[in-house]
């Protein structure tokens, strides 16, 4: 079988950022606080699936598209991840930059689809209104600054940790998109009255542009904390777990002493 080929691979990472943030922050634009008319009593019925929608929404992006394209291009679909994963030695430093500008536009797409259908109801505003994260006054529960830049980190670092974990040859095989993805869903839930909960730059990205209101100045420490919880993981996990894998071949090249038919073997025998 031929591996995929880098177009195919950044293909793949750009359709999956774009699930993660169509389906993760769709969820929580239209669906976290949905009213609907109660014909009995006159007033209203929540029926919105609130903190906890939003996060399983998330975490089921995540567990579709890896299953769907993890085998063409590793599924990160975050540029944290990508950073991280190439620091612990497991991803070639040279395809970082095309990765992560894939999974930026792939992002920003979703994020103009998403800003495209929320002006269709009667009535919205985009300003505030696109699930983008935020510290200060544009955090959920008012989180400081330091608050947020912490838990970014920290959580980040716990996702990479569990990508690594998960993706290792010793691990299950196949359940690597199942853990990953509620890794994902337990840190929204920890993390959506902090920050909105980014953790991946190119999420935090997609919809700040098209939220205003202070979103897209706080932009920066949302590429920030990510990368360093994502650097500390990829840099320490062989330390914490002793599965060192750093010095694997993680080129995709086929070594020419590879090719080579020992002895006596037919080069042209069916195999």
């Amino acid at each position: 079988m031929r591996p995929p080929t880098m177009p195919q691979r950044l293909g793949a990472e750009f359709l999956g950022t774009f699930w993660l943030v169509f389906g993760g922050c769709g969820a929580a634009i239209f669906a976290a606080g949905f009213l609907a008319p109660n014909v009995v009593s006159g007033g209203s019925l929540h029926l919105g699936i609130g903190f906890l929608g939003v996060a399983l929404a998330f975490g089921l992006t995540v567990v579709t598209m890896a299953y769907a394209v993890g085998h063409v291009s590793g599924a990160h679909f975050n540029p944290a991840v990508t950073i991280g994963v190439a620091v612990a030695r497991r991803f070639e430093w040279k395809d970082v930059p095309a990765y992560v500008v894939s999974q930026v536009l792939g992002g920003l797409l979703a994020g103009l689809c998403l800003w495209a259908i929320a002006r269709g109801a009667p009535g919205f505003d985009a300003t505030g209104s696109m699930a983008a994260n935020g510290y200060g006054e544009h955090s959920p529960g008012g989180y400081s600054l330091v608050a947020v830049l912490c838990a970014e980190i920290l959580l980040t670092a716990v996702f990479v940790y569990v990508i690594l974990g998960a993706t290792d040859s010793r691990a299950p095989e196949g359940f690597a998109p199942i853990a990953i993805g509620l890794a994902l869903t337990l840190i929204h839930l920890v993390s959506i009255p902090i920050s909105n909960t980014s953790v991946n730059p190119a999420r935090s990205t997609a919809v700040a542009f098209f939220n205003g209101n202070g979103a897209p100045g706080q932009l920066w420490l949302f590429w920030v904390a990510p990368i360093i919880g994502a650097a500390i993981a990829g840099a320490t996990f062989h330390l914490i777990t002793g599965v060192d894998r750093r010095d694997r071949d993680i080129s995709g090249e086929i070594d020419p002493e590879d090719l080579r038919v020992a002895e006596g073997v037919d080069p042209d025998a069916p195999r």
